[in-house]
């Protein structure tokens, strides 16, 4: 079988509840957040899942994604990857799209990168070397990283420019799996958040 990506955002920060662009900062879950991992971690370890044996994990070594990894019962299996970090938002970090708009109108991550940040080509690289490491696997891959990150993965994995990842929105402690359809790269399923309704 072809291997896919399971893709878990962390859950729920003060910084995301508020919008707020969160790079490498080293923002807590929220007990929201704690909440959702556990309820993510519940639907990974029931069928179909079954707590996916043989699965390999990575996490983001930032504490709300290691911590998302840990409370949904993976931290033992996993290792930390700095390449799953999330977008080093320079100038920007901390400020929410507002706040952005009102010095730079018209800004689009996307397409305008950020000021003294990382730059689109570094954040293609770094979404390109997970997917070339999920495509040479021979079993899935289960990753826990960040929101923008996540979705620069997703964007590559289906052969797309970065800017394609705009049209591609993920919630916190959300599921996302991106398989294969006829031999091509394919998203199986995004942003679902069903587990957390229990």
């Amino acid at each position: 079988m072809a291997p896919r990506i399971l893709l878990a955002r962390h859950g729920q920060t003060a910084w995301s509840l508020a919008g707020k662009h969160t790079g490498r900062t080293d923002v807590p879950l929220l007990e929201e957040g704690r909440r959702g991992a556990k309820l993510l971690g519940e639907r990974l370890h029931r069928p179909p899942l079954d707590g996916l044996p043989g699965v390999e994990v990575r996490t983001s070594p930032l504490s709300r994604a290691r911590e998302t990894c840990e409370l949904a019962g993976f931290g033992e299996r996993a290792s930390e990857w700095e390449a799953l970090v999330e977008w080093d938002y320079g100038a920007y970090e901390g400020m929410t799209p507002d706040e952005i708009q009102a010095v730079n109108p018209g800004w689009l991550i996307w397409r305008d990168g950020v000021p003294e940040g990382e730059t689109l080509a570094e954040v293609t690289a770094r979404a390109d070397e997970v997917v070339a490491w999920a495509r040479d696997a021979d079993r899935d891959v289960l990753i826990f990283a960040h929101g923008h990150m996540l979705r620069s993965i997703g964007a590559r994995w289906l052969g797309l420019p970065l800017d394609f990842a705009a049209r591609i929105r993920l919630n916190p402690t959300s599921l996302s799996v991106l398989g294969w359809a006829y031999g091509e790269p394919a998203i199986e399923s995004w942003n679902d958040t069903g587990h957390l309704a229990g």
